[in-house]
């Protein structure tokens, strides 16, 4: 990342992510403005994850929540912030059907899926090469299945809680998949800050997202109340669980084995031909000896 001079007047930074209750979570402080920025000012914009994938393509966002599969295509645009990452640490995206099916039957299977680009069809992808991936909204996919119009589906986001209240089953969780396969938690998600910002920017940024997430899980209950605003009807209990499952001491630091898990991710994408490569991520760290 190329170093500028320092930058003293205050700065806006475009920061993107999805309307969910773990980011909702995450961002609370900084939204609420529990926690100051000194030098920058924050403009939060929600969408769904496939479009921030999309829209990181062209650069719209000097910050943005994106698909950890979908660096490789914004690598020239964008560095990796070393917080706000999800992981799913033996647990994550599951796929889930009408019937009970065994794991190996997916190759034969209309799977719905919640984008491309999405990090969850990647693992997808490597699990179950042969899957016939059918495109739509993350939040129609339970429904199309209940409905017959997919054999599967990919589950993301609080649909990793709730698939049983419609009847659905489980056919594999990838997290516990990857796991076995890697011994690695399984990266899903991360921030991605644009390079063509100052580096002191970028740092203060990253800082100030950092304070905004342990902020979070310092005042839980707090951070909580908020976030339930987006959790799309969870009852408490159910969100608390979901928020804990992706907001948590991954998310505050990647550390080596976390940024060991998305080399580890990109590498076996890129060997199956499912992402550009080879490619070695980079990440910007306050302490570059960390």
């Amino acid at each position: 990342m190329n170093v500028k001079p320092a930058v003293s007047e205050a700065v806006d930074i475009r920061l993107a992510h999805s309307p969910d209750a773990d980011d909702a979570f995450m961002f609370y402080a900084l939204a609420t403005r529990k926690i100051q920025a000194p030098g920058l000012k924050f403009t939060h914009v929600l969408s769904d994850i496939e479009t921030l994938n999309q829209k990181a393509q062209s650069e719209t966002y000097d910050v943005t929540a994106i698909s950890l599969s979908a660096y490789p295509y914004v690598r020239d645009k964008y560095i990796l912030m070393d917080c706000g990452a999800s992981f799913g640490d033996g647990y994550g995206p599951l796929v889930v059907a009408s019937r009970p099916m065994q794991p190996r039957d997916l190759g034969r299977c209309r799977v719905a899926i919640p984008g491309t680009m999405t990090t969850s069809y990647l693992v997808l992808k490597l699990f179950a090469p042969e899957v016939q991936p059918v495109t739509m909204p993350f939040d129609k996919i339970l429904g199309a299945v209940k409905d017959g119009a997919a054999d599967a589906g990919l589950i993301i986001h609080e649909g990793q809680l709730t698939y049983g209240q419609i009847g659905l089953h489980r056919v594999v969780d990838l997290g516990v998949w990857w796991q076995q396969e890697t011994g690695l938690p399984l990266p899903l998600g991360g921030n991605g800050i644009r390079r063509s910002l100052p580096r002191d920017v970028a740092l203060r940024a990253t800082q100030a997202i950092r304070r905004s997430i342990t902020y979070a899980l310092e005042h839980r209950e707090e951070a909580l109340n908020y976030a339930l605003e987006f959790a799309r009807d969870m009852d408490p209990e159910l969100a608390d669980r979901f928020v804990g499952m992706y907001v948590n001491r991954w998310t505050l630091h990647y550390g080596e084995t976390g940024r060991r898990a998305v080399r580890e991710l990109l590498a076996r994408g890129a060997a199956a031909g499912l992402v550009p490569g080879p490619v070695e991520p980079e990440f910007l760290i306050e302490d570059e000896t960390a």
